[in-house]
């Protein structure tokens, strides 16, 4: 491994997209998500994407220079057609708009509609939580996971997320996570890498339980928590897909296949103005979680106690790729 400033990989990662044809505007705000990832230590969703990204560019998968419409002709909901772009440039093209209405109403649905994937869903709720907003997202993807006492897929590993704001500003806490017993890139790591897997993560095509994520990759991942995160996953399908007429997971594409139609995946997101219900009490509460939590030693709320840093490991092959792509 070796270290790299986040600024590096921001702006390598722009000038990687740009080079493979997106706008500049649009290649800093993808490059931004991905400098995000890598600074959680979330690499199956910063450069480790790049190339799908760079290559889909090139084929028209994902469509670069697509002009979000945002629509708010509901109080309520706020609406945005990717066109068959980038989600974070479709999200940032409706940010405000929702971040308003949702302080005018109180609540606020705010959906992403017929973008490509758009990985770590935690990047966009905790958008919301910096300025004030408790906000809770949900997305689906391509059929991964097969339902209890079954073995077809029929979900994406459909992960949601939930991102608590603090009462000076930033995030109290925050969580995104697939509702997969594990997300579906740590099985594609495992097999790249010859290594084996945990039992529970996966069944092969006839149903059984698993270890090689080649087996895996040919059969089904399962939910976390059996039938629990069944439904949570059945919850996130029909938020994502349902409510912004996109694609159900199982008629969405492979995701990193260089060619081929395009995603056509939606992103939903209830956005809560807590001064609208608790005010300050709101605050008071989340505040008195945290020492409760805080009061036993080695446990703390999800999304805290990261050191803040300049820098990250990244693997030389994956850093090489990369720069090779921004040529």
């Amino acid at each position: 491994m070796i270290d790299v400033s986040l600024d590096e990989i921001e702006a390598v990662s722009a000038r990687a997209l740009t080079a493979h044809g997106a706008p500049s505007a649009v290649a800093d705000s993808v490059a931004n998500a991905v400098r995000v990832a890598e600074s959680n230590g979330n690499r199956i969703c910063g450069l480790y994407y790049m190339e799908s990204y760079c290559l889909q560019l090139e084929s028209g998968r994902v469509l670069g220079d697509a002009d979000p419409v945002v629509t708010h002709d509901n109080p309520g909901a706020v609406r945005v057609d990717a066109k068959f772009g980038f989600a974070q440039w479709a999200f940032k093209a409706g940010f405000e708009t929702a971040v308003e209405a949702a302080r005018a109403n109180g609540t606020v649905g705010y959906s992403i509609e017929h973008s490509h994937t758009c990985t770590s869903l935690g990047y966009f709720t905790e958008q919301f939580a910096k300025v004030g907003l408790l906000a809770i997202g949900a997305t689906n993807s391509t059929a991964r996971v097969a339902p209890p006492g079954g073995s077809t897929p029929i979900l994406g590993t459909n992960p949601m997320a939930m991102a608590v704001p603090a009462r000076n500003g930033g995030v109290a806490f925050q969580f995104d996570y697939s509702t997969s017993a594990v997300a579906l890139g740590k099985i594609t790591m495992a097999n790249a890498a010859g290594e084996s897997i945990p039992l529970g993560w996966a069944v092969d095509a006839d149903g059984n339980p698993t270890t090689d994520p080649a087996e895996a990759l040919k059969g089904s991942l399962v939910s976390t928590g059996g039938y629990k995160g069944y439904g949570l996953g059945l919850m996130v399908e029909l938020l994502a897909s349902a409510l912004t007429a996109s694609l159900p997971s199982t008629t969405i594409p492979p995701l990193k296949a260089p060619e081929g139609p395009h995603h056509d995946i939606g992103q939903f997101y209830l956005v809560v103005d807590p001064a609208a219900f608790a005010g300050d009490g709101f605050y008071d509460r989340v505040e008195a979680l945290a020492e409760v939590v805080a009061a036993q030693e080695g446990a703390r709320l999800p999304g805290t106690g990261a050191r803040a840093t300049d820098t990250v490991q990244v693997a030389p092959e994956v850093w090489e790729l990369v720069n090779s792509l921004a040529k």
